[in-house]
Order: C-alpha cells, then structure tokens, then sequence
C-alpha cells in the first residue's frame, strides 16, 4: 500500500479499467471517493476466488511484513487479517496490549515506531480511542490499516457489508439499509452510514437503550416499526 500500484480490473464483463491506487493508509470510508469504494470491492471480488482454491495462496504481498496490533480484544477481525495476509503471502506479527511494551509505560507512537525500525510494512490497529490510526498514519511511513477506533469507525468491517451486499443484491446505488441492534456506539453502523449515503442510498439504524424503549438514529425520527418495516422490504 506504500507505493502506487495499478490493477486491472472490471466492473462488468464489457468494461475493463485500470485505477491506481495511492492512498497509505486505510483510516476510513470519509476520505474515499465512490470510484475508489467500488476499486476495492472489484479487487475483493477476484480475490475472493482464492478461497476456493487447492493451494489457497497468491504473492501479491511477497517480501512485506504486516503487524497486527490489536490493543483491544479481537477475535474475528484480527484473524480475517492475518488469515487474508497468509493467503496474500505476507509476513505476519501479531502483538496485543498485553504482550506488548505499553504495559511498561511505553507510548503508543514509540511502539509503533520501534515496529517500522524492524521494517514493517504495514500496522493493522485495533484501538479503543478514536483517532489512533491517523494519529499514527502522520507519524509513520509505513502504511496503516484501521480496523476499528474506539466508537468511531471500523472501515473494512463497512467494506465488507457493502461487498455482500452488492454480491447479493447485484447493485448497491439504490438500496434502502436498515441497521438493527445496539449501535449507539458502533463504529461500523457510522461506517456504514457513510458509505451508503454517499451516493444517495438510504441508510437508518435502530438501536435500544433498554429492552422496552427504542432509539432510532437516522435523517429524520421514524418509528420502530417503520424500521422494521423499511428492513423486510
């Protein structure tokens, strides 16, 4: 992800195009143009196809070394990454709090920095402040991945609903959203929410305080059963 790369993809059987890439850093789905959304899905769809394979590997990541530093507990999105980083032929660390120096009082810039020193490649961060992942993506050459701040945003997690959904539905533009759980502080739900109001889908959560009353976060209030309603259709 440090240097620009160009890949060859396509949308349709009819459309071919190459789109280089060159953002550092994955911080959030904010910063990404539709294109660009769309750039990874396509990407995801081909390599999607090496799970399926006898030899479930491909060097695209050859010679690179990713370290997963998850400073909160994670058991799914910590191994997605470094399961996806084996079948991508990376090399990977993985370190959490616990084994970590910050038990020592060492800051989280100096950790990461002594990571780069050994030459790491890329920082997949899991952390519970937001803000963490650009916090180091300004402070550190190598790329970083942010795979959840705080309350904030958990991109890949966004990319992923997105990728099943267009994979289900055959399309995304258009598509009505409904989020259903306890999501006041989640920080898929605001990615999420980002990227499908970015082109004019409709994007509403409900969320609950208590087992007896209902929040909705959404443009405007609507009752729960109308979100009930806009999630069967």
């Amino acid at each position: 992800m440090r240097a620009a790369e160009s890949v060859t993809t396509s949308s349709s059987p009819d459309a071919a195009f190459a789109l280089r890439w060159n953002r550092k850093d994955l911080l959030g789905l904010r910063e990404l143009s539709a294109e660009e959304i769309n750039f990874i899905l396509d990407t995801a769809d081909a390599f999607k196809q090496v799970g399926t394979r006898e030899i479930k590997k491909v060097p695209a990541l050859r010679g690179k070394t990713l370290v997963n530093f998850f400073i909160e507990p994670s058991t799914r999105t910590r191994t997605s990454f470094e399961l996806a980083a084996f079948r991508l032929s990376a090399d990977v660390i993985n370190i959490s709090a616990s084994t970590s120096s910050l038990t020592k009082g060492e800051t989280l810039k100096d950790t990461a920095r002594n990571l780069e020193a050994l030459h790491a490649d890329i920082l997949v961060l899991r952390h519970s402040f937001a803000g963490a992942p650009q916090f180091l993506a300004q402070r550190l050459e190598a790329s970083v991945i942010n795979a959840g701040d705080g309350a904030h945003e958990h991109p890949t997690q966004a990319l992923l609903d997105a990728f099943t959904i267009r994979e289900r539905l055959g399309r995304l533009h258009g598509v009505n959203v409904s989020i259903i759980g306890d999501i006041a502080h989640s920080r898929r739900r605001f990615s999420t929410f980002i990227r499908f109001g970015r082109r004019g889908e409709k994007s509403l959560g409900c969320t609950w305080r208590s087992s007896a009353t209902f929040y909705l976060v959404a443009s405007r209030a609507r009752t729960f059963s109308a979100c009930l309603s806009s999630a069967r259709a």
